[in-house]
């Protein structure tokens, strides 16, 4: 097995694997620290059934089923975000269940507006347009590491409200029902956190955090708007051109993402996605957690 940096903060290549087969306990532990270390691995021209996927997805660590309610999952180990309908064809762009999915062409952290945020996510390219649907990653760790020191104080021990709502309603209103409303009621979670294994520091930002515990909200709102400028400069991100068969693993505590626009009128973009299962580490992190 041989692991290739893709940039100088975030991402590597993952070769000589066969990762359609159970794989050793040796190289499942070379991958996970790899995975803590660079954020996002790529495994190229890996085609992976579902359950294939499924059982890659377990060697990382605890498989977490996707909420029933939420539009891309039924409640089992696969979510599937998709353009297109039970009967092939393309979604109109205005659709709701295509807007629901615009939002993540929002720099976020997948399932940060749960009480316990998802350890990782794992995508296989299913269907790629011809140009454009790329996928951005952005370290959280290297940007922290890099604040100055009076803004390392500054930020060291406040508190962030995140909202599932609060991400879908800055792309168009009312695109959650009741019930995953209900489901993903907002929660709270230290804006710095510390990553389990490695003691890294990383900020926890992106388009579910909404505002800052016991600020006045405009200046919550400017102050999580520049640390996300700051994650998201040039020299912390990853660029991943998808490929059909390309399979990504990226660590939900280390690094943001985001979609990127393709002609959702004229092509389809297919992943399958599963989720590594977070743990409830952050709850002693945030002192201003009720």
């Amino acid at each position: 097995m041989r692991i290739t940096p893709l940039t100088a903060h975030i991402g590597a290549a993952v070769e000589d694997i066969d990762i359609t087969t159970p794989l050793d306990e040796t190289t499942r532990t070379s991958l996970r620290a790899a995975l803590c270390r660079r954020a996002v691995l790529l495994f190229r021209n890996h085609a992976l059934t579902d359950a294939k996927q499924v059982t890659f997805t377990k060697a990382l660590g605890p498989l977490e089923p996707t909420i029933p309610s939420d539009p891309i999952g039924d409640g089992g180990p696969i979510g599937v975000l998709t353009n297109i309908d039970a009967e092939g064809h393309i979604i109109p762009p205005d659709d709701k269940r295509v807007l629901y999915a615009v939002a993540n062409t929002l720099w976020h952290s997948d399932g940060a507006f749960r009480r316990v945020p998802l350890r990782g996510s794992v995508l296989a390219a299913k269907v790629i347009p011809p140009t454009g649907g790329d996928t951005e990653f952005a370290s959280v760790t290297a940007p922290y590491a890099l604040l100055p020191a009076a803004r390392k104080t500054e930020i060291a021990d406040l508190a962030i409200e995140h909202s599932m709502a609060h991400s879908r309603a800055q792309i168009a209103p009312d695109l959650m029902s009741e019930e995953f409303l209900n489901a993903t009621s907002p929660v709270v979670h230290p804006l710095v956190r510390t990553v389990a294994k490695t003691g890294e520091r990383a900020l926890l930002v992106g388009s579910y955090a909404e505002k800052i515990i016991d600020w006045p909200s405009e200046q919550g709102a400017e102050l999580l708007r520049e640390l996300l400028e700051w994650c998201t400069q040039p020299q912390f991100v990853y660029c991943h051109r998808w490929r059909t068969d390309d399979l990504l693993v990226y660590d939900n505590r280390c690094c943001l993402h985001r979609g990127r626009a393709w002609d959702r009128a004229a092509h389809a973009r297919v992943l399958h996605r599963t989720t590594l299962a977070g743990d409830d580490s952050l709850k002693a992190q945030c002192p201003s957690s009720p």
